[in-house]
């Protein structure tokens, strides 16, 4: 079984898309290209939620990736993500619902907005500390 998981530091560093196809063994580059997406999203906001991963059972395709979130509430979601956006497709990890007829959300930080009372509460204290030190930074 191939591992999928892949450390963020070395996508960023790559310089090409020569190792991709054995980093998670799919061909194909509009694949790839909404997996790295996806580890994005993931890593953009895991600081605010309980638990946050690209699905590992639910296949990519050429446009679609999945990510499941717990968030700091305890809730557990499985999110949708493709060039319309994200959604939500499962109250469960690697749940795809296909009656959910959930909104699609442009950003992932207005979704979890909509979802969680506490990601809005940490997304706002890491906004402010920033500001803090950048008002730190801009004293010294």
């Amino acid at each position: 079984r191939m591992e999928t998981d892949c450390n963020p530091m070395e996508l960023s560093s790559m310089s090409g898309f020569e190792e991709d196809s054995e980093l998670n063994g799919f061909e194909g580059t509009d694949m790839k290209d909404m997996r790295l997406e996806a580890e994005a999203v993931v890593n953009d906001v895991l600081f605010a939620v309980s638990n946050m991963f690209v699905s590992k059972s639910l296949r990519c395709a050429d446009n679609v990736a999945y990510i499941n979130v717990e968030t700091r509430e305890g809730s557990r979601y499985c999110l949708e993500l493709t060039e319309a956006g994200l959604r939500v497709v499962g109250y469960a990890f690697d749940q795809v619902d296909d009656d959910l007829q959930t909104p699609y959300h442009e950003t992932v930080y207005s979704l979890l907005d909509s979802l969680s009372p506490a990601y809005r509460e940490a997304f706002g204290n890491a906004l402010l500390q920033r500001l803090e030190a950048l008002k730190r930074d801009g004293q010294s």
